[in-house]
């Protein structure tokens, strides 16, 4: 498990361990909070195809789902 700030994902580098569609690395490009600043999900873009996907952001600490940098 990857231990995160969610507060400090924004621009954070991921790689998909089971790329799909060529699309291997993600850049976080948005956090989307409640009223009180809570972080709920963040918004990953593929930076091959620009393709952007709402997640929780609790996913990313799945290490089998996601690596954090661009390996």
């Amino acid at each position: 498990m990857n231990r995160l700030n969610p507060r400090k994902l924004l621009l954070s580098k991921w790689t998909a361990a089971h790329p799909q569609n060529r699309e291997k690395h993600f850049l976080v490009t948005e956090l989307i909070c409640d009223e009180e600043g809570t972080v709920l999900e963040v918004e990953l873009q593929a930076v091959l195809t620009k393709r952007a996907e709402r997640l929780d952001w609790q996913i990313l600490k799945n290490n089998s789902e996601w690596q954090q940098g661009w390996k």
